[in-house]
């Protein structure tokens, strides 16, 4: 599996059919993550492997998500990611490997009623047109595993964007995760 699946596995932050959004900076390490963020996880990703992610505090505000198939727990990835709350919505974001460039992805997540973790990616076709209609600005770029783009407008315009109801529909929800039962 390639490094950048195995990001988008551990934080969910590829787009559907291998493509990515991608942002020249990533959120501050300002914010502390929500209560119940931290700990162990489970999911199933669509190809029916069980996998797990861990998420851990690093620093200051500062957090790792390790994910590893179940099948395979030796082989392990490691993330560093920074989280912020705007609006209603958290959000996460992590360097992509140099690769694929080299920036940053932000990828929004909720904890529900039901303690899942819900990850929710941007959706890159309503990202370009929000660049066609000139909401947002950037360039596109191309990997070996799909088309992506990257956003140059600054954080708090990116977040303008983001946190309009209007543009609600740019999320899909990528992954859903479980708490990992603890066991005896």
């Amino acid at each position: 599996m390639k490094a950048w699946r195995v990001v988008v596995i551990a934080l969910s932050i590829l787009l559907l059919s291998g493509c990515l959004v991608t942002f020249k900076e990533p959120l501050p390490a300002s914010e502390p993550a929500p209560k119940g963020l931290l700990g162990k996880w489970t999911s199933t990703n669509a190809w029916g492997e069980p996998m797990n992610l861990e998420l851990t505090r690093i620093g200051d505000n500062r957090y790792q998500a390790v994910s590893y198939f179940k099948a395979k727990p030796h082989e392990r990835e490691a993330y560093p990611f920074t989280v912020s709350r705007h609006g209603n919505r958290w959000y996460l974001s992590a360097k992509v490997p140099a690769q694929f460039g080299g920036n940053f992805t932000i990828t929004g997540f909720e904890l529900n009623d039901k303690h899942e973790l819900v990850v929710y990616n941007l959706d890159l076709e309503q990202i370009k047109q929000a660049m066609g209609q000139e909401a947002l600005s950037g360039q596109g770029f191309q990997t070996d595993d799909g088309d992506g783009v990257l956003i140059s407008n600054s954080l708090d315009q990116v977040f303008a964007y983001l946190d309009d109801p209007a543009n609600s529909d740019v999320f899909v929800e990528a992954v859903r995760y479980q708490r990992l039962a603890k066991t005896k």
